[in-house]
């Protein structure tokens, strides 16, 4: 397990990986206090859902929607692969649930579902995720789904997500909160988020994690102190821990900054770009490393996280509800052997009933 990573710092053995694209930002004054690789392209994962969620705010801000229509889980949705809610299909979800559950649970499904209510289908809605990237500026960005799971054709840069993130802050303040819960409860289960600086880091409100092997262990972060706020980029770190430490470690320099580098509208493309995604698959996703790197939250409390600005949490976790509308979800499907005693039932010869005697007289 490593520490903290200094800027331009290699990580021994690792390959294109070791630059780790990240980007550090006021956002207030726009101003970029540090930045390395900034316009490499990489794969988003579940970053992809800061897009989903700000096309949704839009979509309030609209009138299109409100925070409690509902948000219906279809048979593609249900089948999206984990992460995931796993309601069944029919099941319906708010939209104040549905951003709970994307944005805390990191919900796949939901991600889906909540792509049809507002774009009335997953294609059009991507349609409206790469409209969106291009009118605010992120000229190195692509989407091809909702949720971020592999997807030849999707990436994006540390630049472009530090400006997604800082529009969501300056255009949807009244938002923030979604970003800040620690966790969810479902009435079935509570999931905790997989953001390990909400609760422990001085100031954190945000934003949103993501990992895939590709993309190796991603995160944008915010904190405010002060009145003022900070959002850091951080790609390709190579556990959960070390992108912890990794983000703490920057959003506590630009907490305490005096000055920038210029600023995120001004910064110009630079480094190595490439056409398309770095993969990092074999450096994070093989069997030394499966070892001691998870993106299961449960599996962070065996981890070490070395910065000394990420403490334990002094109080219990507060959790927000975000299960289904009653009386929506469908029931369970019978289990596999009452299944199978039905299926036999169905195939047995149904005998005639007696004919009927017709040679009675009526009374």
């Amino acid at each position: 397990m490593t520490g903290v990573l200094a800027t331009g710092s290699v990580v021994a053995g690792a390959g294109p990986a070791s630059a780790n694209p990240h980007i550090l930002v006021d956002v207030a004054s726009g101003q970029v206090i540090e930045h390395e690789e900034a316009f490499r392209k990489w794969y988003p994962a579940s970053l992809t859902k800061l897009m989903t969620a700000y096309v949704t705010f839009r979509a309030l801000k609209a009138g299109k929607l409100s925070l409690q229509s509902p948000v219906t889980m279809s048979p593609k949705a249900a089948n999206a692969a984990p992460s995931k809610t796993f309601f069944r299909a029919g099941a319906q979800v708010t939209v104040d649930n549905s951003l709970k559950l994307l944005l805390v649970k990191s919900a796949n499904d939901i991600a889906v579902a909540l792509a049809e209510a507002v774009g009335g289908s997953q294609d059009a809605f991507v349609g409206m995720m790469n409209a969106e990237a291009a009118r605010i500026g992120m000229s190195d960005t692509h989407f091809v789904n909702p949720n971020g799971l592999p997807a030849k054709g999707q990436y994006t840069t540390a630049r472009d997500l530090a400006v997604l993130a800082v529009t969501i802050k300056r255009e949807f303040p009244e938002y923030a909160s979604y970003f800040a819960l620690e966790g969810v409860d479902t009435g079935k289960k509570t999931y905790g988020n997989y953001n390990m600086l909400i609760g422990r880091f001085d100031g954190a409100d945000g934003m949103k994690t993501g990992f895939i092997c590709a993309s190796g262990f991603n995160q944008v972060s915010s904190a405010t102190r002060n009145g003022r706020t900070v959002v850091s980029v951080v790609l390709g770190a190579e556990s959960l821990a070390g992108r912890t430490e990794r983000s703490a470690d920057l959003l506590q320099k630009g907490l305490t900054a005096q000055k920038g580098v210029g600023t995120l509208a001004k910064l110009a493309p630079y480094g190595e770009q490439g056409t398309q995604a770095v993969d990092i698959s074999n450096e994070i996703c093989n069997p030394q490393a499966a070892k001691v790197r998870s993106e299961g939250r449960d599996d962070a409390g065996r981890m070490i996280i070395k910065s000394p600005f990420v403490h334990e949490l002094g109080r219990d976790p507060v959790y927000s509800f975000a299960g289904v509308i009653p009386g929506t979800e469908p029931p369970p499907p019978p289990p596999a052997d009452k299944k199978k005693k039905a299926d036999k039932d169905q195939k047995k010869p149904v005998k005639k009933p007696a004919a009927e005697n017709t040679s009675a007289k009526a009374n």
